[in-house]
């Protein structure tokens, strides 16, 4: 009885498996460098008061510690988008978004940067800030670059090229996104549902010192 495959030599090579690549990922690094900062400061203002804090301070300290680091986190170093040839993953400050390629209809960048569905539904790419402020920035350096300086002096080049870079690459992102998006929509492993899942982990300690924060407030 046959099995209906077609039999293989043992000595005929096997076909090579498909490379698999890590994730490329996006993170925001002034977010994080900004959320370290404010970590540090919470935590300094946190230990004084539980140091040298009388009666209800050192709780206090406590409960808006925990109250502030998730939030902190949430804001700064969460936020992170992954991408590879199947899917796309966002993990926003509260909740971490699953999406297969053929879900996605564009990837685009306006007051802020998001992922359209095939559905109408959207979600937010919390870590590819766009900064508006900086493309009018850019767009009037050079303006200014671009007309002749009537006292002789030279054009600004050097300010056009930093803004320009810094506003440059939340829309390489986007790009290379979108370009994931079209490529790969048609892929076996692109296919599948949408999956969200809420951050418990940053949520449930946030909740817990804001409730403690209350509770102590109103025992005055």
């Amino acid at each position: 009885m046959t099995s209906g495959r077609p039999d293989s030599s043992p000595d005929e090579p096997a076909e090579p498996a498909e490379p698999v690549y890590a994730d490329r990922s996006y993170r925001s690094v002034p977010g994080m460098v900004g959320g370290g900062l404010m970590l540090a400061l919470a935590c300094w203002f946190a230990v004084d008061g539980l140091i040298r804090g009388s009666g209800r301070t050192p709780w206090l300290a406590l409960a808006g510690l925990l109250l502030v680091v998730p939030l902190v986190v949430a804001f700064t170093f969460r936020p992170a988008v992954f991408a590879n040839d199947d899917r796309l993953r966002v993990r926003n400050p509260f909740r971490d978004i699953v999406l297969p390629w053929a879900r996605v209809a564009d990837v685009r960048a306006g007051y802020s940067s998001e992922v359209l569905l095939r559905d109408g539904s959207k979600f937010q790419l919390w870590a590819v800030p766009v900064s508006l402020r900086q493309r009018k920035r850019a767009a009037r350096l050079q303006a200014r670059a671009s007309q002749d300086d009537p006292h002789g002096r030279t054009p600004v080049t050097a300010d056009v090229t930093d803004v320009q870079a810094r506003t440059a690459q939340a829309d390489r992102t986007i790009t290379e996104l979108r370009d994931l998006a079209e490529r790969n929509a048609d892929r076996p492993g692109a296919q599948g549902t949408v999956r969200v899942r809420w951050a418990y982990e940053i949520l449930g300690p946030a909740l817990a010192g804001g409730l403690l924060l209350v509770v102590l407030l109103a025992l005055g």
